[in-house]
C-alpha cells in the first residue's frame, strides 16, 4: 500500500497556487463576467488591489530595509538586473513582431521586463542553492518597493499608448491605487504590524485570493471583447520560446556578471535568483490599472514566464547545492508562495 502512488521529482514546482490561477482563467474562458456582472468584478478588483498594497506597505520593515542597505552593491546589481538589463532585452524583443510576436503579445512580453523581481521564490532558491539569504530578502524588498515607482515610469516612457492608451491619467491611477495604499500601510504599520504577523497564513490567502480576482476580471475582458482570437497555438509556442530565451540570458548575465564585479558565490546565488526573476503578484496589479480590458493579453507572457522560471530556478538551486547539506525545509522549492 505504500507504494500505490508515485512521489514528484524533487525538481518540479508544482504549487496548488499555480493550479487555480490555471483554474481562474479556465473559469473565465467558460464563464467570463460580464454586463453588471462584469462592473461588480471590476470593482472588486480594483478594491482588492488596493487593499492587496496596502498590507505590502503594512508587512514591509522599515527598519529591516535601513539596515540592508549596507550591502548596497548587491542591490544595486539586483536592481539593474532588474530594471535596465530586462528592459533592454524587453525593447530588443521589438524585432520579433511581426514574425514571431504580434505587437499585442509584445507589449505584454515588454511589460513583463519591467515588473519587479520577486521575494518569496527568490529567497527559497537562494536558501537552497546554500546562497546569502538575507541579501536575498533584501533585494527582493528593495526590488518589490522600487517597482511601484519604477515600473510605471518605464511603461510610461516604452509602452507609450500600446499599453491600453497609457497616459497621466494613468499613472495618477497607480497612485491613488497602488501607492497611497502601500504609503497608508507603512503609516500604519506601528499599529497593525503585530496583528498581521499572527494571522500570517490567514492575510496570505487574502493575498492569493485578490490575485485570482485581478485574473479573473482580466480575462473575463479578454474573453467578452474576443481578444483571445488574436492568439494562436503558434504564437503561444513562439512566446515560450522567446521567454526561455528571455530567461536564459538573464540567468547568465546574473551570474558572471556577478563574478566579474567581484562577488563571492553566496552572494552570486542571491543576485542570480533575485535578478533574473520577475513578480506574479506585484506584475498582476499593475497590468489591470496600466491596461484596463487589454490586459487579458499583457499578463499571459507574465503568467507564462513565472512557471518558467520557478521550474528552471529549482533545477538550478539543486544543482547550486552540488553536496552540501540538504536544506532543513527540502521541500521549500514546491511549497514556496509562487505569486511572489
Amino acid at each position: 500500500m505504500s507504494r500505490r502512488t508515485l512521489p514528484l521529482p524533487s525538481w518540479l514546482p508544482v504549487d496548488p497556487y499555480v493550479m487555480a490561477l490555471i483554474g481562474t482563467v479556465l473559469l473565465a474562458a467558460l464563464l467570463p463576467a460580464s454586463g453588471t456582472a462584469a462592473e461588480v468584478a471590476g470593482g472588486a478588483s480594483t478594491g482588492a488591489v488596493a487593499f492587496l498594497f496596502f498590507l505590502y506597505g503594512a508587512r514591509l520593515s522599515t527598519a529591516e530595509a535601513v539596515e540592508g542597505l549596507k550591502h548596497w552593491r548587491l542591490h544595486l546589481t539586483v536592481l539593474a538586473c532588474t530594471f535596465v538589463v530586462f528592459p533592454v532585452l524587453g525593447l530588443a524583443s521589438g524585432g520579433l513582431v511581426p514574425y514571431v510576436l504580434t505587437p499585442q503579445l509584445q507589449s505584454g512580453f515588454l511589460f513583463l521586463c519591467l515588473v519587479p523581481s520577486t521575494i518569496q521564490s527568490s529567497i527559497a532558491f537562494t536558501s537552497i542553492a546554500r546562497g546569502n539569504v538575507p541579501a536575498a530578502i533584501c533585494a527582493g524588498s528593495f526590488s518589490s518597493l522600487a517597482g511601484i515607482f519604477v515600473t510605471p515610469l518605464l511603461a510610461a516612457a516604452l509602452l507609450g499608448n500600446s499599453g491600453g492608451g497609457f497616459s497621466v491619467d494613468a499613472l495618477l491611477r497607480i497612485g491613488v491605487q497602488l501607492l497611497l495604499p502601500f504609503v497608508a500601510g507603512q503609516l500604519l504599520r506601528r499599529w497593525i504590524g503585530g496583528f498581521l504577523a499572527r494571522h500570517k497564513k490567514v492575510l496570505g490567502l487574502v493575498d492569493r485570493g485578490s490575485i485570482l480576482l485581478v485574473v479573473y476580471t482580466a480575462f473575463s475582458e479578454g474573453v467578452v471583447a474576443g481578444i483571445w482570437h488574436q492568439v494562436t497555438p503558434a504564437r503561444l509556442g513562439a512566446l515560450l520560446a522567446a521567454e526561455a530565451v528571455l530567461l536564459a540570458l538573464m540567468l547568465a548575465v546574473s551570474w558572471y556578471g556577478a563574478k566579474r564585479l567581484g562577488f563571492g558565490r553566496e552572494d552570486r546565488i542571491a543576485i542570480q535568483f533575485a535578478g533574473s526573476k520577475k513578480s506574479l503578484a506585484s506584475g498582476l496589479p499593475m497590468a489591470s490599472v496600466l491596461f484596463g480590458a487589454q490586459a487579458s493579453l499583457a499578463v499571459l507572457p507574465l503568467m507564462l514566464f513565472h512557471q518558467m522560471q520557478l521550474m528552471v530556478c529549482a533545477v538550478i538551486a539543486k544543482r547550486r547545492a552540488g553536496d552540501r547539506p540538504e536544506a532543513p525545509d527540502g521541500a521549500v522549492a514546491r511549497t514556496t508562495a509562487p505569486v511572489g
